[in-house]
């Protein structure tokens, strides 16, 4: 294959802490350094929560503005996204910073179970997070916990309420949510396919997934995502010195399926984003 793979780095997420890898970056500066590292290692998408001081996550808009001016910086050409993900805020205010207009953002379509709680995305909260993006021109990510969640971004992008060619991912892995299914990834990608002719696609695999999930999608011609958000080890015994070196990781499995690595510019054209 010589299409090209884009690789989106979810560096930080609401979860892992100094705790699990002292090499999760927590501050906004942390986080730009380890996003610097992981952009010249051939990630150009950032997907970017915040936290405070004490590890916990945040929503705060000012937070994420600094976040986005380092990153802008230090990374020419990286498409940003943020996460509007409910670990970090309720309501309204998981989009409070949407109006600083990233590249991209998450959308949750739908909810689901999470390991200890339920992941709630209620219709009404989906509409006004989904109808910002469209006001403020920031292209949606869909993260699809589940099959419903790729058939509701059909319907969505269908009445309007998506713009242009959906970003779909694949999010397997998940306690209590969807395993790492081969059977049920082949489904995704058939079903995308099929209802979303032309759209591109990626997967997330949490904790052992993640590599897995690589593979899969690589191989199959789609985008991968990696990343301390997702696994903060390289493998059962050692832990992961940096996003870097997940990155890597990504790129060797790109390698070894003939898949070049997207440049900034490749992978804002590939998923239709303004120029940097």
């Amino acid at each position: 294959m010589t299409n090209p793979l884009i690789i989106c780095c979810a560096i930080t997420g609401s979860l892992p802490t100094k705790a699990n890898n002292p090499a999760v970056p927590i501050s906004v500066a942390e986080q730009v350094e380890s996003m610097h590292e992981a952009f010249e290692a051939g990630a150009t998408i950032c997907h970017a929560h915040v936290r405070n001081a004490d590890e916990t996550p945040s929503s705060d808009p000012d937070k994420f503005a600094a976040l986005k001016e380092g990153l802008e910086k230090h990374c020419p050409g990286l498409i940003i996204q943020f996460s509007t993900g409910g670990r970090s805020g309720a309501g309204q205010a998981r989009g409070a910073m949407l109006s600083l207009r990233p590249d991209m953002a998450s959308l949750s379509v739908g909810s689901n179970n999470f390991p200890t709680r339920v992941y709630e995305n209620p219709p009404d909260l989906v509409d006004w997070l989904a109808s910002e993006m469209v006001t403020h021109d920031i292209k949606p990510e869909v993260e699809a916990f589940d099959l419903s969640h790729i058939l509701q971004a059909v319907k969505m992008h269908g009445d309007g309420r998506i713009k242009d060619t959906p970003y779909i991912q694949f999010v397997m892995g998940v306690k209590n949510a969807m395993p790492a299914d081969k059977h049920v990834f082949d489904y995704y990608v058939e079903t995308v396919k099929r209802l979303l002719p032309g759209a591109p696609w990626c997967a997330a695999g949490i904790g052992a997934q993640q590599a897995v999930l690589n593979e899969w999608s690589i191989a199959a011609g789609g985008h991968a995502r990696t990343g301390m958000e997702d696994n903060v080890r390289l493998d059962r015994d050692t832990l992961a010195p940096s996003n870097a070196a997940l990155v890597q990781r990504t790129v060797e499995i790109a390698q070894k399926h003939s898949r070049p690595i997207a440049t900034p510019a490749q992978a804002r054209a590939l998923l239709g984003l303004r120029a940097a």
